[in-house]
């Protein structure tokens, strides 16, 4: 028999990329009362990992719990980004409802309609936040309107378009459901959640049932599973078993050890979860995302969409320039493939094969961001390795032509720019579908390009636009191979010999391009110093000393004035890179390099290809 439970309510907050989710969770926490009156709290508190806080995205959806007026209401914050959107699909499992946040200036973005369509497509109960009206360009009647829009062009039925809208100021820490009310707090959201969100419902009485949706890893305990308990009851010391959808044949016996629901920040331990309760479960080793856990008499798996497939791969190889070893802690290969293997405990989207070296891995995610966020949490843990050139991964249709993965790129740039986009994406295999207009002199592209063609586009994106263009991403499926792309115009400057980089050596070859080096470096043979003005690569000596004389002339002793050297970030560094090229990644640097140091085995390489 299923029963409704009122006491609890399931959400999750969706939205595009930095339209203020975790801002919008902040403040729920803080006006239910989680803190104490004298606690200090940071912002973005949910953004618990570094990186998370720095670049100030998140990452992984992570829960919390708030009661207000005896009700529970389990959140879900989770991420805006493409690349992450994995993690989106998995939690929606979990809830009845959720908030939708727009901004009221940037409006629908290509995020929204995805995160959108993924929660109509599951019959979940819609509430649209628009928030930062207090933006002194906010449009939110107009935003409205769009929204409704978006609704119909997903084909929402007639109870979904008749969703509530509610107005807010994540940041001032008010909500309201008309925009001529008094600014006061956030009740009117959380009235809104539990009179519009549904009570989660199931069947106390049947066989257990809980599917796990999230994986959590921690030192102490190992694996921890995150899931809502769909039928039944589940308790500590239970016995189970554990089955898999898209794997009949698993069937593994296990025991609840451990069981926690959360509270506020916290995950409080307890007895036993009824239907509805979102809970983590420690103590089982091989718990994967998409597994049930169920009652031993009645085993039925409940089923689960397969996680999205990667669309980009780079290898990661044992650092063996002449510099190896030197900076990092982790550096042999065992310790790389022991890093990449758990990262697969947490990491749904991401794939880690062995390739016929044993000193590199074929490690496939869903995009750079991806990819370079697993490169800057092993490099912040003291690991030395080295990364190749991203590529796509190419699947074959039922006639054997090969495929390749397509993106619909959404660009918002001021309109003086628009020339220079259209010419470099059409370069780049772009197709143009539409251009409009939008407020504040900037005009929107929508274009649909390989994912190829986006490889290494950011940076000269940002150039190009003199950091005032926006661009997002969406991947759209597979299509026939679009032909060959010219990725980069600009040869390379390498050193010639090893040693440290000099002052008078490094002027001479400020003529030549730009530096990516100052004085006083580490360099070695292979290693690429700089970009070159042209499309061919220049060995230079950078270590070169000025030879002593005994005469002296007026202008000898002029002091060498350097331009200041152009310092790669990860992403533009994984950008820049060609194919013959690696990035040796460790702690404290980056460098880029030939894949051949030596110059003579290069030419060879270069005359046989």
């Amino acid at each position: 028999m299923k029963t409704t439970r009122e006491d609890i309510r399931n959400i999750a907050i969706i939205a595009h990329v930095d339209h203020g989710k975790t801002t919008l969770v902040d403040e729920l926490l803080k006006q239910s009362g989680v803190f104490r009156e004298n606690q200090e709290v940071q912002e973005r508190v949910m953004d618990s990992n570094d990186i998370e806080r720095e670049r100030g995205i998140t990452i992984l959806s992570k829960n919390t719990a708030v009661f207000y007026k005896d009700t529970k209401i389990n959140i879900i914050d989770t991420p805006g980004h493409a690349d992450f959107g994995g993690e989106v699909e998995r939690v929606l499992k979990m809830v009845d409802g959720v908030v939708l946040v727009v901004d009221a200036f940037e409006g629908v973005m290509p995020q929204t309609k995805f995160v959108l369509m993924k929660a109509l497509a599951m019959d979940l109960h819609v509430i649209v936040c628009i928030n930062k009206i207090d933006r002194p360009e906010g449009r939110p009647e107009e935003v409205i309107d769009e929204v409704l829009e978006l609704f119909m062009d997903l084909d929402a039925s007639d109870e979904q378009l008749d969703c509530p809208f509610i107005f807010a100021s994540a940041r001032n820490g008010y909500a309201m459901k008309d925009l001529n009310e008094p600014k006061k707090d956030m009740a009117d959201l959380f009235d809104t959640i539990i009179d519009y969100i549904p009570g989660p419902s199931g069947d106390p009485e049947a066989g257990t049932q809980v599917l796990i949706s999230t994986i959590d890893y921690n030192e102490y305990v190992g694996r921890i599973g995150v899931g809502k308990v769909d039928n039944g009851v589940l308790k500590v010391n239970q016995d189970a078993l554990l089955l898999n959808h898209h794997e009949p044949d698993k069937q593994t016996k296990v025991r609840i050890s451990k069981l926690y629901e959360y509270d506020g920040l916290n995950k409080v331990e307890v007895t036993e979860a009824g239907i509805g309760s979102i809970v983590a479960i420690s103590g089982i080793a091989d718990l994967h995302i998409g597994d049930t856990i169920c009652a031993t008499d009645n085993p039925q798996a409940i089923p689960f969409q397969k996680i999205s497939e990667p669309t980009l791969s780079m290898n990661f190889i044992v650092n063996d320039s002449p510099l190896a070893g030197q900076e990092g802690k982790y550096i042999t290969s065992r310790h790389l493939r022991d890093r990449l293997f758990r990262e697969l405990n947490t990491d749904v989207s991401l794939r880690v094969e062995e390739t016929d070296s044993p000193d590199s891995y074929k490690v496939s995610g869903r995009g750079e961001l991806h990819l370079s966020v697993l490169i800057e949490n092993m490099r912040r843990e003291g690991y030395e390795f080295a990364v190749s050139k991203a590529e796509v991964l190419y699947h074959t249709d039922e006639n054997g032509k090969k495929t390749e993965p397509m993106e619909l790129a959404y660009i918002d740039v001021p309109d003086d720019f628009t020339g220079a986009v259209i010419s470099k994406l059409s370069t780049r295999k772009g197709n143009l579908l539409n251009m409009k207009s939008i407020s504040g002199g900037y005009t929107r592209l929508e274009f649909r390009i390989p994912s190829r063609g986006l490889i290494g586009y950011r940076g000269e994106f940002m150039t190009d636009t003199k950091g005032n263009g926006i661009i997002n991403t969406i991947f759209d499926g597979y299509e026939a191979y679009c032909g060959d792309i010219e990725y980069r115009k600009q040869g390379s400057l390498i050193a010639f010999e090893t040693g440290e980089s000099v002052t008078y050596g490094l002027f001479s070859a400020q003529d030549r391009g730009t530096l990516f080096i100052g004085a006083g470096e580490k360099v070695y043979a292979g290693m690429v110093i700089g970009s070159c003005s042209r499309a061919e690569d220049i060995e230079l000596n950078v270590c070169k000393k000025k030879h002593l004389t005994n005469t002296r002339s007026s202008s000898a002793d002029e002091a060498l004035t350097l331009v200041p050297p152009r310092i790669l970030s990860l992403e533009q560094a994984l950008d820049f890179i060609d194919v013959d090229e690696l990035l040796e990644v460790t702690p404290e640097s980056l460098r880029i390099r030939k894949r051949i140091l030596d110059p003579t085995m290069r030419k060879r390489a270069n005359i046989k290809k």
